[in-house]
């Protein structure tokens, strides 16, 4: 009956099946080469910001998972070594553990004799630089974060410019075929710089919080120690 009524009113069927399939075909990368040269610049400008990304957030909680990692008896072991004055054997115990904790440890170690305020301001400075370490290229990932939205709406911006510019040369007549090159490059680039920005903003702060757990996890391990010292031996 549908057929029907479409032949009378002289519309080819054949041409609706047409455009369906085109509709149905229509592709993430159709959509970025129909978006103009400006959208595809900002689009791979936005690739190559989402590979930094994740890039930096996977060596980052690679590095930071592998600082989080200690001997539970470690402390133990110290702390026996220590009232047994085997300051050696703490010495090389701490070296042989290669994490932050045993190296601010072994600052201390390293201090023994002298004032306990000398030994804690030593203690800190050491874990000044671990914390440095640690957070190394964090900030770049905030920085993306921030950044890619923004770049997704500058092509936002350019694809309205275009849209009008198309307009204008049409003497007023809106035709969406003429606009599409910038409408493409409007909805691309944003979409593009918001799926960036919030990869980065959700890995920037995942590894925040893993960092604060190693720090946490340095302070307790480091007042510990401090107060092993104010022990009598």
């Amino acid at each position: 009956m549908s057929l029907v009524l479409l032949q009378d009113s002289g519309v080819n069927p054949e041409d609706i099946e047409g455009v369906v399939s085109e509709e149905k075909t229509l592709s993430i990368f159709n959509l970025i080469m129909d978006g103009g040269l400006g959208g595809q610049i900002i689009v791979a400008i936005l690739f190559v910001l989402l590979l930094i990304a994740l890039y930096i957030y996977f060596e980052r909680f690679l590095a930071i998972k592998a600082a989080a990692k200690i001997d539970k008896n470690y402390m133990n072991q110290i702390k026996d070594n220590i009232l047994n004055g085997n300051l050696e054997a703490a010495k090389i115990l701490s070296q042989s553990n290669n994490s932050p904790t045993a190296r601010l440890i072994e600052k201390g170690i390293s201090r023994i004799g002298k004032p306990l305020e000398d030994i804690n301001k030593a203690i800190e400075n050491a874990g000044k630089l671990e914390i440095y370490k640690l957070e190394n290229n964090v900030s770049v990932l905030a920085t993306i974060a921030g950044a890619a939205p923004m770049i997704g709406f500058l092509g936002t911006v350019i694809g309205m410019i275009i849209a009008i510019h198309e307009i204008a040369n049409a003497g007023g007549q809106i035709d969406i075929k003429l606009l599409s090159d910038g409408l493409y490059t409007a909805m691309t680039t944003t979409v593009a710089g918001l799926i960036v920005g919030i990869i980065s903003y959700v890995a920037y702060n995942h590894l925040v919080v893993r960092t604060n757990k190693v720090v946490y996890q340095m302070e307790a391990n480091t007042v510990e120690f401090l107060d092993l010292l104010n022990e009598p031996i």
